[in-house]
């Protein structure tokens, strides 16, 4: 299964994310100065009288800090859009902090902070909108500057015909965009005559499957003149086995629009069709509850934290955290964190130990395993090894419920079915961990588990999921 993972183990976090790591730095700096300098304004010119209470005012403005930062990950507030124009952002920009207004006038009714008037709200929302717009305005300029000279770019497949010049041109004339065509599936001989010296050209369906297993591609685009049924079918399923986003681009499309999303692609009056899940809303709420929760455990944690830490450093030699690279969603990279509970040299160890291995798959599983610490017994027994996991939530790496994120090495030995469970965030728990005796299960029927956790999932599956899981911490029903 190499050539399938040929295309997933270089597929990281780009430039971008430097990039919005710097523009939530400078935005996140805004929202702090803009606080002080709103309490001024409102008491200068409209209530001279206001006192506004210290610790109502810490209360308040926690509640902003992490506002801004759920909203900055699950909404347009924290896109840089590719094709939208400036107007559109501004508006999408409103949206986002109307949200914000109304979250914070019902922490006020709701903690009773009766020393911030409503006046003082409404002018550091209104002051926070207009600094932050004026910086994403100039961070768009910036960024499409950027996308110009090849930088953060989007990898598409296009499947086109000889009426798809048009898009195609889009894409290749509008650099700033930041669409990089791979590769062109077509039977056309004008498309192959004017693109095929600098686009790799495909035809048959038959090459699709193995384009897509072997490149990098974001997105297959659909931009033929008929519609045809039966080859979007197969090349949506296609798609979805990997987690590839599928976009339709035509004038006419007799597809079920409720399981397709409208969005323009570029300014023509065309309409593009992206598969994407239906229950957005559900999504949003799961993004915002992951973000809430982890940065409100790890501060009520925080003693539970010190003295695991304290425990791990007295009972034996190495670090306190254990950090280990893992595949996540369509398959990035990242350093997923746990406290350790092994000796220092367990890697070393593990290449002796591989013959003892009790689990099918490309998974390692012993039981009484001598690379565990006394400690690491109780702390993997109790699940506590994983709440440094909400460090991964809080950067948005991972999900509080999902499947468990791979090794590099476990992916690479996937089946190309079991690769779509990378299309998906990672979690810190998943259907796998509360099932009994779950150390008996096949890694194939683990892997249906995973599949059907990401066909079937909604909210209640998630809280249900969840809160089995907090259980089997307090009966230590692990291994």
């Amino acid at each position: 299964m190499t050539h399938v993972y040929s295309k997933i183990k270089d597929y990281r976090l780009n430039n971008k994310g430097r990039a919005k790591g710097f523009i939530d730095m400078v935005e996140l700096l805004l929202v702090i100065v803009t606080f002080p300098l709103a309490i001024w304004i409102t008491k200068r010119f409209l209530i001279p009288e206001m006192e506004v209470k210290r610790f109502e005012a810490i209360l308040f403005f926690g509640f902003v800090l992490m506002s801004w930062y759920v909203l900055s990950r699950i909404t347009a507030m924290a896109k840089i859009p590719r094709t939208q124009r400036s107007l559109t952002l501004a508006f999408q920009f409103a949206r986002s902090t109307f949200i914000v207004f109304i979250g914070l006038l019902a922490v006020k009714v709701v903690f009773r902070l009766t020393s911030l008037p409503v006046f003082l709200i409404v002018v550091y929302v209104a002051s926070l909108y207009s600094l932050t717009l004026l910086f994403r305005l100039f961070a768009y300029k910036a960024l499409k500057a950027y996308r110009y000279y090849g930088r953060s770019t989007h990898h598409v497949l296009i499947i086109a015909d000889a009426f798809s010049d048009g898009v195609i041109e889009n894409l290749l004339i509008q650099k700033e965009w930041g669409f990089k065509i791979v590769s062109i599936l077509t039977d056309s001989k004008l498309i192959k005559a004017k693109y095929g010296s600098q686009i790799n050209i495909i035809t048959g369906q038959e090459h699709l499957k193995k384009a897509i297993d072997n490149s990098i591609i974001d997105e297959v685009i659909y931009c033929r003149r008929d519609v045809d049924i039966t080859l979007i079918k197969e090349v949506v399923g296609i798609c979805n086995e990997v987690g590839v986003i599928f976009r339709l681009q035509s004038s006419v499309s007799p597809l079920d629009p409720t399981e397709f999303q409208l969005k323009t692609l570029n300014k023509t009056k065309d309409l593009s069709i992206v598969d994407v899940p239906s229950n957005s809303l559900s999504l949003t709420l799961k993004s915002m509850g992951d973000i809430y929760f982890s940065i409100l455990a790890v501060i009520l944690l925080l003693p539970v934290f010190l003295v695991i830490a304290l425990i791990i450093k007295v009972s034996s030699k190495g670090p306190v955290f254990f950090h280990q690279e893992r595949i996540g969603l369509r398959g990035r990279k990242f350093m997923l964190f746990k406290f350790r509970t092994m000796v220092v040299d367990a890697e070393e160890q593990l290449k002796k130990l591989k013959a003892r291995n009790e689990a099918d798959g490309p998974v390692f599983k012993i039981k009484d395993d001598p690379r565990i610490t006394s400690v690491g017994k109780f702390l993997r027994k109790s699940g506590l090894d994983e709440l440094p996991q909400f460090f991964n939530v809080i950067r948005g790496e991972m999900s509080l419920v999902g499947p468990r994120p791979p090794l590099e090495e476990e992916v690479k030995q996937y089946e190309r079915w079991q690769l779509r469970r990378l299309s998906v965030k990672p979690g810190i728990t998943c259907t796998w961990q509360i099932v009994p005796n779950r150390h008996d299960v096949s890694f194939e029927e683990w892997m249906e588990l995973d599949l059907h956790y990401i066909d079937t999932w909604n909210l209640a599956k998630d809280f249900g999921l969840f809160f089995k899981t907090v259980k089997s911490f307090f009966v230590a029903g692990g291994h």
